[in-house]
């Protein structure tokens, strides 16, 4: 990897700083690191790796993230930030609410490109991984740390593993066979 890596390293250990993973002590960092991680292994080049590293920071930190991402990076990896981008906070950091924003969502993940569908796909991988490692864990109150609860949550991802196998990216088989996982267990 070139410079560039480390850079967007950099850039989303700030963006993210203080936050942890949902209902766990575990830095937020260590999501986006293991969303790059994801996107190595199913082949995605640097700038798409570089994109996973920042893929949270438009919606966790907000717009005026973008002119930062764009100089630093080039307008193909913000384009892809704002591609796995479901909602930026307002201007009083406010989000739609969370079924609009899914259902927007996954229209638009029927609709963008192949190289955004990589980064977004690895980034649903790892958020369903870590759903089932954590329901392995702790039993059904782990949905209790998601808006949506358990039917929302698990409909949420059903729906993700049909769209990601429909358009045929290279970890949807992986993310099929997880969220197989999470309902069985979840029922």
């Amino acid at each position: 990897m070139t410079p560039r890596y480390t850079q967007a390293i950099a850039l989303a250990a700030r963006a993210h700083e203080g936050q942890s993973r949902k209902g766990t002590a575990i830095p937020y960092i260590t999501h986006p690191v293991a969303v790059a991680a994801l996107v190595a292994e199913y082949g995605g080049d640097e700038d798409q790796q570089i994109a996973a590293l920042l893929h949270d920071v438009l919606e966790d930190g907000g717009p005026q993230y973008e002119p930062e991402i764009e100089a630093a990076f080039g307008g193909r990896v913000l384009a892809l930030v704002r591609g796995c981008t479901d909602g930026m906070p307002d201007e009083n950091g406010t989000k739609a609410p969370w079924v609009e924003r899914k259902r927007a969502y996954l229209t638009h993940l029927a609709e963008i490109g192949d190289d955004v569908l990589l980064v977004s796909g690895c980034d649903k991988l790892s958020n369903a991984r870590a759903i089932l490692s954590d329901l392995q864990g702790i039993g059904p109150a782990v949905f209790d740390r998601f808006t949506a609860g358990r039917e929302g949550t698990l409909w949420y991802y059903a729906e993700l593993a049909r769209i990601f196998g429909e358009r045929a990216v290279p970890m949807a088989r992986a993310l099929t066979d997880t969220v197989g996982q999470l309902e069985r267990l979840a029922r």
